[in-house]
């Protein structure tokens, strides 16, 4: 399964809305709101000039290269058509390679070169400011126990010259997400399924919009998770009971079961990082997380 909430707008932008209200269901995740806070940052990112969205593709290469395009469009919310040109790009100026991959030789990975690296440590200034404009509302204190706290969600905490907190929050993200994925992995779903699939079952029968509505994503973003979920057999698409005239989607029973599923994974991971931090630690985080995605509550 490729899509799914935070997926690709096909205007090309990220497909979460930001400053609007967050379902209430999923603000008390931290993975959740990691996974907002972080898309904050790569909106903001591709606001910025050409090499600001540059940086954005090359740091996740620098943490893990071996994607497929697709795959990184997809974690950055980037249209997959301006990923390639993208690619293509950063490919002709000697940053990245496409490779084979040796899972499956019919298709291609990203590696990042040796260019790219240094390309990358040189765009660090576009991403101080930007680190700036974004945590604005913290204080200092703030702003350097945040960083203290997202580096104690990483295997290996970082020292006190942290590069960025964008950087830490990606990495926090990453790895809540690999945590989160783990957990799903014996019932072929992600994490990212958990938003679509748990309001699906509180607002179904409930049309595409409001879908979209609810998750604080744009329409293309929606129509899309939905179609992948319809090709799961997850969900259907009947007739809306209040409107005749338009469809309206249900949970099938193997979606019903399957919410169970990512419904526990939810709150597992959920204990996992409040195990890692301690109680009230996870909640100073949450609180911190939430002052950076403004009108959110």
């Amino acid at each position: 399964m490729r899509g799914g909430e935070g997926a690709p707008d096909e205007s090309g932008g990220p497909a979460e809305l930001q400053g609007v209200p967050l379902p209430a269901a999923q603000r008390a995740y931290l993975g959740y709101l990691l996974r907002r806070v972080f898309a904050r940052f790569t909106a903001e990112a591709v606001k910025d000039d050409r090499s600001a969205r540059d940086f954005v593709v090359l740091d996740v290469l620098a943490d893990q290269d071996g994607y497929s395009q697709q795959e990184l469009a997809e974690r950055l919310g980037i249209n997959r058509t301006i990923m390639v040109r993208l690619i293509d790009r950063l490919e002709e100026a000697g940053h990245v390679r496409r490779v084979r991959n040796p899972a499956d030789r019919r298709s291609y990975v990203l590696r990042l070169t040796d260019a790219g690296r240094a390309a990358r440590e040189s765009m660090r200034d576009t991403v101080s400011g930007r680190d700036a404009r974004i945590t604005a509302v913290l204080t200092p204190d703030e702003r350097r126990r945040l960083a203290e706290l997202l580096s104690g969600l990483l295997p290996e905490p970082e020292g006190p010259a942290v590069r960025s907190l964008e950087h830490l929050v990606a990495q926090a993200h990453y790895r809540l997400r690999r945590m989160g994925d783990a957990l799903l992995a014996d019932v072929g779903l992600r994490m990212r399924h958990f938003g679509p699939l748990d309001a699906i079952d509180r607002l179904g029968p409930c049309p595409q919009q409001r879908l979209a509505h609810h998750l604080a994503i744009t329409e293309p973003a929606a129509a899309e998770v939905v179609d992948e979920l319809v090709r799961a057999g997850l969900v259907v698409r009947g007739r809306d009971p209040r409107d005749r005239r338009r469809y309206a989607l249900e949970l099938t029973d193997l979606g019903r079961r399957r919410v169970a599923d990512v419904r526990r994974a939810a709150e597992r991971l959920q204990e996992q990082v409040t195990e890692m931090l301690g109680p009230e630690t996870a909640a100073e985080l949450r609180a911190l997380l939430l002052k950076l995605l403004p009108g959110s509550v």
